[in-house]
């Protein structure tokens, strides 16, 4: 059993994404079922986040995926219900570019995670670490991934946000996922939220190991 976690690049000028580094946190470690855990930080750009995501997929072929963004604007990890089929940017990605609102490709309005988010929800809380279900992954670049990950592959697929929580001092983004939410404090850590990724990473394993053949 293989899963993929992937973490986004820092963006919107800041020097850290929650995402990249505690996804980074997860290299080389092993859930306590003995799934092995493969890793990948994306761009934070409309032209290479989902290519780059199938790549990781065609390179490692997983049975599952476990996509992982900051949202500056919540305090618990979410674990997503939906990936909806649009795009919109209302701040540059680091190329510069600006997207305006239109779906991502021809296709349903939105499609719903391979991995029951509530069931996620439950073992990050057993975990200790504040959880809820989101029902709304936003419109940037992290709803995007999740909607390739669901409409490119056949493959178990979740999302996760965390907050979005600094080495030091505070975000300055946020908004980009709840755009009535300016940036919020979070009182989790790194390692708060490898404990929840670890915790999700071990239900994803043991949801959908039955369903998936050896590779």
């Amino acid at each position: 059993m293989k899963i993929l976690v992937t973490g986004f690049e820092p963006f919107g000028g800041e020097t850290e994404n929650a995402s990249g580094i505690t996804v980074d946190m997860l290299r080389d470690l092993t859930p306590p079922d003995g799934a092995r855990i493969v890793t990948a930080i994306l761009p934070v750009t409309w032209s290479g986040a989902g290519a780059a995501l199938l790549r990781a997929v065609e390179e490692h072929r997983p049975d599952a995926v476990v996509a992982v963004g900051e949202a500056g604007g919540r305090t618990a990890v979410t674990p997503e219900r939906w990936a909806k089929n649009l795009g919109h940017g209302r701040i540059p990605d680091n190329d510069g570019a600006i997207r305006d609102a239109a779906p991502l490709t021809e296709g349903p309005e939105r499609r719903e995670s391979r991995v029951d988010p509530a069931t996620l929800a439950r073992a990050i809380q057993d975990s200790g670490v504040p959880a809820e279900v989101s029902d709304d992954a936003g419109a940037f670049l992290c709803n995007a991934v999740f909607w390739t990950a669901l409409h490119r592959t056949d493959l178990p697929a979740a999302f996760i946000h965390v907050p979005a929580v600094r080495s030091r001092g505070s975000a300055r983004i946020g908004d980009e996922t709840d755009p009535d939410h300016a940036p919020t404090d979070s009182a989790l850590s790194s390692d708060d939220l490898a404990v929840a990724l670890m915790a999700a990473v071990n239900t994803v394993a043991q949801e959908t190991r039955p369903s998936r053949h050896d590779r």
